[in-house]
């Protein structure tokens, strides 16, 4: 199975070209994880908007593989929450190519992926991202001995004290929003409080391939037509006009 996977919910973009049977090793018959056999991933940290890089991007992943889209099997998305433009630039694009190529989508959530990235970690993840205002996206997890993952609260956003509040026991802190929070967060929770290096505070579309692989190898995806983006929070313009 090949899967194209875009990110474009944060700062930086990402744009993955996965093959199952592209796989180096084995897959681990516990993990809960299929195996995604990443061909090629590309990271852009440039502060411009995605619409001026992705489509680039793609061309240069399948180039890269040599790969064309008419080879994908499906195409993953990160479904948010996170920016809004970023995340209507990266779910437009990736609805065009699945009409067009009439193949699967699976919207995957950026929270939920981030999480994944730390699936080895023992203890509670409590996943922030930068929502501005003051506030962060946050989701709390934790994965069983065999990686399977439990969400154990659920997606909100909170102002960065909110966030820390409810977490009474050693916990690893990611995403920008932990970055950008991090002295709250010690101030708050003291030496309960691990952080990731800083490198790996970026989502990675091989990690919503992987979860978007899961789906399809289940038959489980999203109607094309309906995929929209998970903001949590209302727009500027939805609550300046009160809608």
């Amino acid at each position: 199975m090949k899967i194209l996977a875009l990110d474009t919910a944060a700062e930086s973009c990402s744009v993955a070209i996965a093959d199952s049977d592209f796989s180096a090793a084995p897959p681990l018959s516990s993990s809960p994880f299929p195996d995604p056999g990443t061909r090629v991933e590309l990271t852009n940290l440039r502060k411009e908007t995605h619409s001026r890089h992705l489509m680039g991007m793609i061309q240069t992943a399948l180039g890269l593989s040599g790969l064309t889209l008419a080879d994908m099997d499906g195409f993953a998305v990160a479904k948010g929450p996170g920016s809004f433009t970023g995340l209507r630039i990266g779910i437009s694009t990736a609805k065009g190519l699945a009409l067009a190529s009439d193949k699967p989508i699976a919207g995957v959530s950026n929270l939920d992926a981030l999480a994944t990235q730390f699936s080895f970690c023992p203890c509670l993840i409590a996943v922030l991202l930068d929502a501005r205002k003051k506030e962060v996206y946050r989701a709390c997890y934790r994965f069983g001995e065999n990686g399977a993952m439990k969400k154990e609260r659920p997606e909100q956003v909170l102002s960065p004290d909110q966030a820390v509040a409810d977490i009474n026991e050693p916990c690893l802190f990611v995403g920008d929003g932990a970055r950008l929070y991090q002295d709250i967060i010690r101030e708050k929770r003291g030496e309960t409080a691990r952080f990731a290096h800083p490198c790996h505070h970026i989502i990675r579309a091989s990690t919503l391939a992987a979860l978007a692989m899961g789906r399809f190898q289940r038959d489980d995806s999203d109607d094309v037509a309906l995929l929209v983006p998970r903001y949590i929070r209302k727009s500027d313009a939805e609550l300046n006009f009160g809608h």
